[in-house]
């Protein structure tokens, strides 16, 4: 309605100007005509939470977080395709058993204060990342013991993970205070009342910024936040539309949407019910369009995929993928062979998110066009997960964020705190620690072998990964392809107008 209105003042204040314009302007005294207005030109603005801490291991909000990428730079970067390029690191080697790995870091870095970027410095900041109150602390679990000497950092493992350079992209500040410095391209300037990154002089990439200002705009809430978004004070926000109480911004914006690692899947009783069959769950992974899913309740800002991996990792197998593909009409013609002829599955969906019950209703749909009953059971979050514990469903709608190095052990090991499902294969098991063990050489082939195996018994059906969003004023920034955690990565190649 806003938009509307809009449109239709302007309208009206075009006509009034033609109106004017039929007369011809009187003289000034001077006999000069008067000067026409020129255009103010608009700032590209981020958002801050001004009062709020801006540490990028100890911040727990979104706006602050998304500055990040600009002050503060980790070890090793993601790509789009969630392969790890060094960046502090400059090499690293491995112990035999895959346990213990020891970074060298690049010589001649500071952090902005000019503070020189050590392996204790890092050490430090990693040993912050593991804490229990970290958001970091679930990714870095398996990490017994960080040490320094020098410009190394050593850590040790519990377990081998041939991946780990994917799992610290961690950005390294210096110290615990709420705005520390970092090494990054730029460095917060002002007060609180005009707070700006500014970039830096001597930064040690030395690439080309687009911009050497950027002015940041405070706020206190998240409707706060919406209304400088809509009204053009806030240029740009990283958004996930699809979450539980997302915010709703309007406006002229565009939509850039990054890949993510966040899974939604169909998740089976393995232990009780007609899912204890294997090809049960094989028919009924089959029978759900999972680019229906990711096109009508997850409104495009999702990727579909059969295998918990993501289609743009090398990792994804199409061999696997393509025993997996939508064939509605098999479940149909089996359902007595199955044993699913004239039994009602209960389905259990959180109920606290819109995206996730439209899904879970498209599932039930599908299914029935196919002939079998699905009773949905909507339940909010405590209750849901009480009785997934309880074992009390045939299929459960789940959502897991993986690390970037796709380990599937707790979603499916035989002691995964997330395998409601009962799912216990000594295979599978062997399978997931080989393909986390597994170096750079060895790791594709490792994936393809978990994953036949995982078409074959299908112990979870995946669906689609859900996107984020970068939402950026209309025609006002060019050239983004932001990455999970990294809205701005390879801001060089950004343009502005």
């Amino acid at each position: 309605m806003r938009r509307l209105l809009s449109l239709l003042l302007a309208a009206a204040m075009l006509v009034a100007l033609s109106a004017c314009g039929e007369e011809a302007p009187a003289p000034s005294s001077s006999g000069n005509r008067p000067e026409e207005p020129q255009p103010v030109a608009t700032p590209f603005t981020l958002a801050i939470y001004g009062e709020y801490s801006i540490h990028p291991v100890l911040a727990g909000n979104r706006a602050n977080l998304t500055l990040s990428p600009l002050l503060y730079e980790g070890l090793f970067a993601l790509d789009p395709a969630f392969q790890a390029a060094p960046v502090l690191c400059q090499s690293y080697s491995v112990s035999e058993d895959g346990l213990t790995w020891t970074f060298t870091l690049r010589g001649g870095i500071t952090f902005s204060d000019g503070t020189p970027l050590t392996g204790q410095a890092v050490a430090d900041a990693l040993e912050l990342a593991r804490a229990p109150d970290s958001r970091y602390a679930r990714r870095l679990a398996d990490v017994t013991g960080i040490s320094a000497e020098g410009d190394t950092v050593t850590i040790t493992l519990s377990r081998p993970n041939g991946n780990l350079p994917a799992l610290l992209d961690i950005p390294i500040a210096l110290g615990n205070g709420d705005r520390p410095p970092g090494t990054g391209p730029y460095v917060l300037s002002g007060d609180r009342e005009a707070l700006a990154l500014d970039a830096r002089e001597g930064w040690w990439q030395d690439k080309e910024l687009p911009l050497s200002h950027i002015p940041l705009h405070s706020v206190g809430q998240s409707d706060e936040l919406i209304y400088a978004f809509d009204s053009g004070d806030v240029s740009l926000v990283d958004v996930d539309l699809m979450a539980t109480n997302a915010m709703g911004y309007a406006g002229n914006y565009q939509t850039w949407d990054y890949a993510t690692t966040d899974l939604l899947y169909l998740g089976f009783n393995i232990q009780s019910g007609p899912c204890r069959s294997a090809p049960a769950r094989l028919a009924l992974s089959r029978a759900v369009d999972r680019d229906g899913i990711a096109q009508t309740p997850y409104a495009n800002h999702a990727v579909a995929s059969p295998l918990p991996v993501h289609p743009d990792s090398p990792l994804f197998d199409p061999d696997a993928a393509g025993q997996l593909s939508y064939q509605p009409d098999a479940l149909a013609s089996q359902l007595d062979q199955l044993g699913l002829s004239g039994q009602t599955l209960t389905l259990l969906v959180n109920s606290e998110n819109d995206s996730k019950v439209a899904a879970a209703q498209l599932i039930v749909y599908q299914l029935g066009a196919a002939g079998l009953a699905v009773e949905l059971v909507q339940l909010p979050f405590d209750e849901y997960t009480a009785a997934l514990t309880r074992g009390e469903f045939d299929l459960y709608l789940g959502e897991v964020v993986l690390t970037a190095d796709f380990d599937l052990s707790h979603l499916l090991s035989s002691s995964g705190a997330l395998n409601y499902g009962g799912w216990r294969d000594s295979t599978t098991d062997v399978l997931v620690a080989a393909m986390c063990r597994a170096g750079q050489e060895e790791r594709g082939a490792a994936a393809r072998a978990l994953f036949a195996h995982l078409a074959q018994q299908c112990p979870i059906a995946p669906l689609v990964f859900k996107n984020g969003s970068v939402l950026t004023q209309w025609g006002r920034a060019s050239g983004l392809d932001p990455v999970r955690n990294n809205v701005f990565y390879q801001f060089e190649n950004w343009r502005f107008t």
